[in-house]
């Protein structure tokens, strides 16, 4: 009989074996816990709203000594700073300086340089239809590649609402129209500043009384109107006030010899770029405005067999509004103090009242000073008694980039009955935001699904709270003008909706992703085409924050993106951000340009963490101005 050995070897190596599976087990455990739990650490965003200063390196030792800077800026230092090690991660080197250009300030005679609207290089073109007023960019061998400075004495604007009714003079040292407008209340100079009284020549009591006065013509705070263009907007005070209306206004003016009238209306955090009705399409697609208003702007309406108004009539939506005000409107009354005679004052209305018939608008009301008029809902009527004037040939309606304007009606997309909105109705303001808009809804751009459009909406949020985290100021009023120059489906403008900011959405011309700046006005948002390889339509230090997501990748081919960083700087305050989004070889390039143009950064991981290859550079332009001349 065979005995029972309790020490059998069989049973001690199994036991063994249990024991290392078990160790095994464990370690493999820990290892995963402790790696999961160091990815967290690293991953987490700044607590407090400097920090982000703090982990870019904007020292107090690098930044100027002003104490206006200081002062105004708000930034302080934190002693418990959650480093952001992007480096960690990553074998890159990040913080090569040595083959970086270091770029020299302009000349202060470039503080207020535009590039595309000099007025040197402007004159040098017809000026019939205001061409020479238009954009022209400088060819490659006239770009600076150099930094456009400050004036010396360069304060950090007021911030918003505090904006709106004032400016600091050494930011803008122009007294012109504080003098030539005077009676009308534009601005005024009031020791170191300039105050903003909310005149206009039609309305020298101010634009809040002119709005109401349009309020009680057109349904102004029921949500139907959001978006509004104002062309010729003096320093956009109609802009200003319509926006605690929950109206949204793109206003734009040239740059003439109302000198800086749009660069004003910026520094007061309103919404408004350099832009001219001349002999081409205004950068804008088409149906995107709920209302138009043009209050004694100087547009020749009547001439060009009604070119403008056609032009109006193409960036207006289906049943919008025409606001009309100033010459020829009352001319009975006023024609001596405009001093015209009443034959040309009437033979002028009447030219506006034919181009709008045929443009099928109907006269709502003239009343007072005012005068307006309705886009209609479609083009049945219009094509029901053969109108001659819409366009027969196959036209993009949106395509607006360099392209002159025509002398036709642009068709409105089909429907099925005379009460149907062409082109799809819309939301009111604010569900408009976050609603599906009809270019998408209709599959009018066939790479954008409804599903793409709310998983857009569902990142921007995660992103903007990333962000919130990472900046920290977006609810303080630290930051204002907002600018996303690669903008998509406007994502970023609808989830900061909660914060007192607005953004230009920036739609690259010739796009791969598709011409989606249509869609970003059905939502009830603002913004206009670029080509990035120019220089943008404003003046210099006019944007606090500007998000570059995939810009760069984008234009890398295309032109030489040090000339793309370079106007960023000119177009961005001091102490303004830059946040770019991209794959990490490409940020370390841009890195390594920005590190010689005085801004301070630092890459950091995405937001869902390190394993993304999608990262963040977040960039800090510091505080420095000019010289000042020697007396």
């Amino acid at each position: 009989m065979a005995k029972d050995h309790s020490g059998s070897p069989k049973l001690y190596q199994l036991e063994s074996k249990r024991k290392r599976v078990t160790w095994i087990v464990g370690v493999s455990g820990l290892c995963i816990f402790f790696y999961v739990l160091g990815a967290w650490q690293n991953d987490r965003g700044p607590r407090q709203p400097a920090e982000v200063y703090t982990r870019v390196g904007c020292e107090p030792s690098t930044m100027s000594s002003s104490s206006s800077s200081s002062s105004s800026s708000g930034i302080s230092s934190s002693s418990s700073v959650v480093s952001m090690d992007f480096e960690s991660h990553h074998q890159l080197v990040v913080n090569d300086t040595k083959s970086s250009e270091n770029f020299s300030p302009c000349a202060l005679s470039y503080s207020e340089y535009t590039p595309c609207q000099e007025p040197q290089r402007g004159r040098k073109f017809d000026r019939d239809m205001l061409k020479y007023r238009e954009r022209h960019c400088p060819n490659k061998e006239e770009l600076l590649r150099c930094l456009i400075p400050a004036p010396p004495n360069y304060k950090i604007p007021f911030k918003w609402p505090q904006s709106r009714d004032y400016a600091w003079f050494a930011n803008i040292p122009h007294k012109e129209l504080s003098i030539e407008k005077a009676v009308q209340n534009w601005v005024q100079v009031e020791g170191d500043r300039l105050r903003f009284p909310g005149g206009g020549t039609m309305f020298p009591h101010g634009a809040d009384a002119y709005i109401d006065d349009i309020s009680e013509l057109i349904p102004l705070t029921s949500g139907t109107i959001r978006t509004a263009i104002d062309t010729g907007c003096g320093v956009a005070s109609w802009g200003a006030y319509l926006l605690k209306r929950d109206i949204i206004a793109m206003s734009f003016a040239p740059r003439d010899t109302h000198e800086a009238q749009v660069w004003f209306a910026l520094e007061r955090g309103v919404p408004a770029m350099i832009g001219v009705m001349g002999s081409q399409r205004l950068p804008y697609p088409a149906r995107a405005f709920d209302m138009a208003h043009c209050s004694r702007c100087l547009i020749p309406w009547s001439k060009y067999d009604g070119l403008y108004l056609i032009e109006v009539d193409r960036v207006l939506r289906p049943g919008g509004y025409w606001i009309l005000s100033g010459p020829p409107i009352r001319w009975k009354t006023y024609w001596r103090g405009w001093e015209r005679t009443k034959e040309d004052l009437k033979k002028e209305q009447d030219a506006i009242e034919e181009t709008a018939r045929q443009l099928c608008w109907k006269k709502v009301i003239e009343k007072g000073d005012l005068s307006v008029w309705q886009k209609p809902l479609n083009h049945m009527k219009c094509i029901k008694n053969k109108s001659p004037y819409i366009c027969k040939s196959p036209n993009n309606a949106d395509a607006a980039w360099y392209r002159n304007m025509e002398a036709c009606i642009t068709p409105l997309p089909e429907v099925t009955n005379s009460d149907e909105v062409a082109g799809g109705a819309l939301e009111k303001w604010p569900e408009r935001a976050f609603a599906v808009p009809p270019r998408i809804s209709s599959g009018s751009i066939p790479s954008i699904t409804i599903e793409k459009f709310k998983e857009d909406n569902k990142v921007w949020s995660e992103r903007v709270a990333y962000y919130k985290r990472l900046i920290g100021l977006l609810p303080q009023g630290r930051y204002r003008n907002v600018m996303d120059a690669n903008a998509y489906l406007g994502g970023l403008a609808a989830a900061l909706t909660k914060y007192p900011v607005w953004v230009m959405n920036v739609v690259p011309a010739k796009n791969e992703a598709g011409d989606t700046l249509g869609i970003i006005y059905e939502r009830g948002f603002i913004g206009t085409y670029n080509d990035w390889c120019e220089a943008f339509s404003t003046y210099p230090r006019t944007y606090d924050l500007i998000h570059a997501g995939g810009l760069i990748s984008l234009y890398q081919d295309r032109c030489d993106i040090t000339y793309i960083l370079l106007e960023m700087d000119r177009i961005l305050r001091p102490e303004g951000t830059v946040v770019f989004r991209d794959v990490v070889e490409v940020l370390v390039k841009i890195k390594s340009i920005t590190d010689g143009m005085r801004w301070q950064s630092r890459i950091v991981d995405h937001e869902s963490g390190p394993f993304n290859p999608e990262k963040i550079l977040i960039a800090v332009k510091t505080y420095w101005t000019a010289e000042p001349k020697p007396e």
